[in-house]
């Protein structure tokens, strides 16, 4: 019988295992610094943006503070200040900061109230030296306007509409009394704003008389002008006015204007 069993080839032997080489030290400790640089790092910014933002508040109530003790006498109400920009630190340190807004949504001028918001861009940190540009507006109601306006010939209160003003007035023709009523588009010119007619009708008398012409008379053609200067402080102008129902919006900008209590207390005047 023969034996069908192949022959047993041995195993080729195993390749001796490699030693194992400890990491040097040198590259751990260089990993380890470079750990704690970033962290110092990361700690350091957390810092920064904390102490800026501490700045921040501190800035931000000490401009309110001066801005509200500088307002004349008879502007009373609390004003709102926010300084924009990303470091207020580095802003403080270059003696100027970039935008800074005030908001007063509850002022009282001369015991007439209204709201104002302002927006200074390139503010001094010393408040004696002027403001590069300031835009802003200020927000009356109707019972506003008809406290601070007054219009000739105009019997009534004026009615605020949408771009419009309306009010009623009173004439006498051949003695007989005449009631008529006057639209008018105000529009912004610097220190004042112009009432351009747009619409007169008679409400009252005049029985069947023809009194188109005669009204256009009395009303005029050309726009009334009323000083707007005399209730802001000097160098601010009118750039736009928007009316609306119930009330009307004043918007207003000025270039390098000392925000001081006499720069604010001096009124402008009309040409």
């Amino acid at each position: 019988m023969t034996d069908a069993t192949q022959p047993t080839e041995p195993l080729a032997p195993s390749p001796p295992a490699q030693p194992f080489v400890p990491e040097p030290r040198r590259r751990r400790r260089g990993l380890r610094a470079m750990l704690w640089i970033g962290i110092s790092i990361v700690v350091l910014l957390v810092l920064y943006f904390v102490a800026d933002g501490v700045a921040r508040a501190y800035a931000e109530g000490r401009v309110k503070a001066e801005i509200e003790q500088n307002l004349p006498d008879v502007v009373t109400g609390d004003v709102t200040v926010h300084i924009g920009g990303v470091s207020v630190i580095a802003q403080y340190l270059s003696g100027t900061f970039e935008k800074v807004e005030l908001d007063a949504p509850q002022l009282t001028v001369q015991s007439i109230p209204l709201s104002a918001s302002v927006v200074a861009n390139g503010v001094p940190v010393d408040l004696t030296k002027p403001v590069s540009a300031l835009t802003g507006t200020i927000t009356i109601s109707q019972s506003s306007v008809n406290s601070l306006l007054r219009l000739p010939g105009a019997t009534g209160d004026v009615t605020l509409g949408e771009g419009t003003l309306q009010y009623d007035g009173s004439t006498t023709v051949l003695g007989l009394p005449i009631g008529y009523k006057v639209t008018v588009e105000p529009t912004a010119d610097g220190d004042s704003i112009l009432l351009r007619p747009t619409k007169a009708e008679v409400t009252t008398g005049g029985g069947n008389l023809d009194l188109s012409r005669l009204l256009g008379t009395v009303v005029g053609s050309k726009p009334l002008s009323v000083c707007v200067a005399q209730y802001l402080p000097a160098g601010v102008k009118v750039d736009d006015v928007t009316v609306n129902p119930g009330a009307a919006t004043i918007h207003l900008s000025a270039q390098d204007l000392v925000l001081s209590q006499s720069t604010l207390a001096t009124k402008g005047t009309c040409s």
